[in-house]
């Protein structure tokens, strides 16, 4: 069953034709890859999924439903996304780093809470305890207390991934999740996805640059290069695609190793 689909969906910016009538869908329960050359729309795509960005054309369904909703509303409609770049508040602890990801379904304002009254103390409590959940899931806990200042890298990566899965989605969208860190970093957040498909059920639409991690998650793999989907299929499949081996891949990646 398909949890997301998108449909003929076109996003142009003036004469710039970013993404040209893409088409795929999105299985329940899958990792399922979107990979191309920079400048193919991967980003874009991202975007227009989290709303940020309206297409031109073309129509987005999450969970049976047209996904036109406004970008504070996605994540009420359950669908949360890291992004490149990891934006920490430095000067806040780890905890309530994670708690922000909850800003836009909490009936209540976690750092005002205790002043509001037993009710109000009560949610955030609560709250805290999903949150340091999470962490403990990602094998950060220790880290809750701490300031997210100086944080090593692969944690702080972490610890936005926990911001993501604190609002309890259906879907997370992961924009280069393992950019920037080491090997051993890799592999360990590659189990970490695994994890969280596999244990909290969560559906997974990932951009990875890294083909070892794509070829070793995904059940299924969107090629796209210049804006439109050039292939589609498994790992085996999209490494044997003559026009994906010419667009992206090399004749290297024929053989990237899964994890």
């Amino acid at each position: 069953m398909a949890l997301l689909e998108l449909e003929g969906v076109t996003v142009r910016f003036g004469g710039l034709v970013a993404v040209n009538d893409l088409s795929f869908t999105v299985e329940d329960g899958a990792i399922h890859g979107l990979i191309g050359p920079n400048g193919a729309g991967k980003s874009t795509v991202f975007n227009c999924i989290s709303r940020f960005t309206k297409p031109a054309a073309g129509v987005i369904r999450f969970a049976g439903r047209e996904l036109a909703c406004e970008p504070h509303e996605v994540v009420l409609r359950g669908i949360s996304r890291t992004f490149q770049n990891v934006e920490l508040f430095r000067g806040q602890t780890v905890i309530d780093n994670v708690l922000l990801g909850l800003h836009t379904i909490g009936s209540v304002d976690f750092v005002r809470g205790a002043f509001l009254g037993p009710r109000a103390r009560h949610e955030e409590a609560g709250l805290r305890e999903r949150a340091a959940e999470i962490l403990r899931m990602l094998g950060i806990a220790e880290y809750g207390p701490r300031l997210a200042y100086g944080l090593p890298y692969g944690v702080q990566k972490l610890v936005e991934l926990a911001r993501t899965l604190v609002s309890r989605p259906r879907l997370l969208l992961l924009d280069e999740p393992v950019a920037g860190m080491n090997s051993t970093e890799r592999a360990e957040l590659a189990g970490v996805i695994r994890k969280v498909r596999d244990d909290l059920g969560i559906t997974v639409l990932l951009v990875e640059h890294d083909m070892s991690i794509v070829m070793g998650l995904c059940d299924k793999i969107t090629v796209m290069n210049f804006g439109s989907k050039i292939a589609e299929g498994t790992p085996l499949e999209v490494q044997r695609d003559p026009q994906v081996i010419e667009a992206y891949l090399g004749e290297d990646a024929q053989n990237a190793p899964a994890l």
